[in-house]
């Protein structure tokens, strides 16, 4: 089910053309993105390294500065404790790094997803009172660690928390309190006394802004940190972040950077997987690289994709992102499975009326609930938590539709947990298994989603008829990349379209090659990737189509040619 909205956004499109050099088309779509100033379109469309908040405008990033640049000149023992996703491994790379160059005597822990679960634990903490740390800084989590941290401090550790999670709060007669662990320095700009201007940050981007900040407070050049903006990319793609604001320039900047990495774990990656490095793109990142880095941490330990982005040596870093993709292979084969397993049980079940739907798959790989929640939401339409069977307990992971606020429906039911965290879109938690069945009809009760909110909606930015397609306005449209979330290509639509010479294509039979012409006669290729049996049956029921395309310059055998992208039909 699905509904289409046309973007009607007004502005002097002229003006913003004539001001910027673009077409009143483009200037159409910047204004689409909620961009009204002349100063907002300028950031947009030339936003540089030096338009970059100043991280000291972060609260307590006096605080951890003031305690680091104290424990490296003391020679103390830092340890760095992460996360074993993209975000959480670049963002310890980045604080490991980032520290080394500084002189600090630093080592990195990750949890190991099975065995320890998300975040701080008290074994984790043992483990560095034992080795000698004398610090602990955690990235990508920590926020929620308030216990551990409690249990850290007793034992005399110095902890600062760097993270971007969502702060636990609790409701008391409908205010929130929020409960900050007691760590020495909290840096998160989501915190609500954080005067931070972007609370949209990844994990990698807090760290990144602590080791510049500190890099500075200690008299050294923070522009030798430079390079860690690739990971910070990586992140930012791979977390699914909103590309807006200095989440745009980080990603274009480090995009730029990563043709020309002399990181030899990403180039051996990037080679192993047949990514063309002066070409790479968000795709690349959200569908290549990254499911390599986190099979690490969902098949095996995180501590391995760390280890990629350590290698000094050509060799090591060749069999390291072996691994990682033989990997990653495993893991879609372990997804695929799970995935019917997960529809097979909604659609046998009364799971099929449910609108936030709770799938039990006890023996599935509890490192792929995420993915495969991912998967079902895509399909269903419909907020949804995968729980496997853990070593004690349930675990899983949920993933929601724009809608549903998972996070405070989640912190509406956290007497069900032993543990929880996240964000509106997206959260793990672990229960016992006595609770599966209450949480998921505590969640469908306290919905008061209509089916109609629940429909996927499809943002259309114009109608273009094919007389304004060309190569040059194609072109033009690379001016709003990097595309994501947050910043999504430019999607537009025609109806009145009549179909020709439709027909299925690609080894896998997913792919509809076509013509398209409108009721002026211009005809176009087009091509829609998908369910293209269930798409060809649909045209040949129909005299005339309506089509969300975006165009696009497809170059076969020395031919170039104009190609209209399908995504979606009516």
């Amino acid at each position: 089910m699905e509904k289409w909205f046309l973007t009607m956004k007004k502005a002097d499109f002229q003006e913003i053309a004539g001001r910027f050099h673009i077409s009143p088309i483009t200037a159409r779509l910047i204004r689409n993105k909620d961009l009204t100033t002349m100063e907002e379109i300028d950031a947009y469309l030339n936003g540089t390294i030096s338009d970059l908040y100043d991280g000291m405008l972060m609260k307590d990033m006096d605080r951890a500065i003031e305690i680091l640049s104290e424990k490296i000149r003391e020679k103390q023992k830092i340890r760095v404790i992460g996360d074993y996703d993209i975000d959480g491994i670049n963002a310890t790379y980045i604080l490991q790094e980032g520290l080394v160059r500084l002189g600090a005597e630093v080592d990195t822990d990750i949890p190991d997803r099975i065995r320890d679960g998300y975040g701080l634990n008290r074994l984790l903490i043992d483990r560095a009172i034992s080795d000698g740390v004398d610090t602990v800084i955690t990235c990508d989590n920590g926020i929620a660690a308030k216990e551990e941290i409690a249990y850290g401090k007793k034992l005399g550790l110095t902890v600062v928390v760097t993270d971007h999670h969502e702060v636990p709060f609790t409701e008391v007669e409908g205010e929130k309190q929020y409960q900050l662990p007691p760590a020495d320095a909290v840096i998160d700009p989501k915190r609500v006394d954080c005067p931070y201007p972007f609370d949209g940050l990844c994990g990698a981007g807090v760290a990144y802004k602590l080791v510049e900040a500190l890099t500075e407070a200690m008299g050294e050049d923070s522009t030798d940190l430079d390079d860690l903006m690739e990971n910070v990319a990586i992140a930012t793609i791979g977390d699914v972040m909103d590309l807006v604001d200095e989440n745009r320039i980080f990603v274009r900047q480090g995009l730029e950077m990563l043709k020309r990495t002399k990181n030899l774990g990403l180039r051996a990656l990037m080679e192993c997987t047949n990514i063309p490095k002066d070409g790479i793109n968000p795709y690349h990142i959200g569908f290549i690289l990254g499911p390599c880095l986190n099979a690490s941490g969902r098949l095996d330990t995180a501590k391995r994709a760390l280890e990629l982005l350590e290698a000094k040596e050509l060799r090591e870093a060749m069999v390291l992102a072996e691994d990682l993709k033989v990997l990653n292979d495993s893991r879609k084969e372990l997804t695929e499975k799970g995935v019917k397993e997960a529809m097979d049980q909604i659609e046998a079940s009364e799971l099929k009326q449910d609108k936030v739907l709770v799938v039990y798959l006890p023996e599935c790989h509890e490192s792929i609930a995420g993915i495969i929640a991912g998967r079902i939401r895509e399909h269903y339409s419909r907020p949804t938590l995968v729980l496997t069977k853990a070593e004690t307990g349930v675990k899983g992971s949920g993933r929601s539709i724009e809608a549903y606020d998972m996070f405070t429906e989640l912190n509406r039911c956290r007497d069900l947990f032993l543990k929880f965290g996240g964000h509106k879109m997206a959260a793990g938690v672990s229960l016992p298994e006595e609770n599966v069945e209450i949480l998921r009809k505590r969640l469908n009760e306290n919905c008061i989603l209509s089916w109609e909110d629940m429909a996927e909606r499809i943002h259309i930015d114009m109608k273009l008829p094919f007389a304004y397609i060309n190569e040059d306005l194609i072109r033009e449209f690379s001016l709003l990349a990097p595309f994501g979330k947050g910043n999504t290509r430019p999607l537009f639509a025609e109806k009145n379209l009549r179909v020709y010479y439709p027909q299925i294509v690609g080894k896998n039979q997913n792919v509809l090659k076509f013509q398209v012409q409108d009721p002026a006669g211009n005809r176009m290729e087009a091509i829609y990737f998908g369910e293209a049996k269930k798409c060809l049956e649909y045209i040949q029921r129909k005299q005339e189509m309506a089509f969300t395309f975006y165009p696009s310059i497809n170059e076969y055998n020395g031919r170039r040619t104009i190609q209209l992208t399908v995504v979606n039909y009516q």
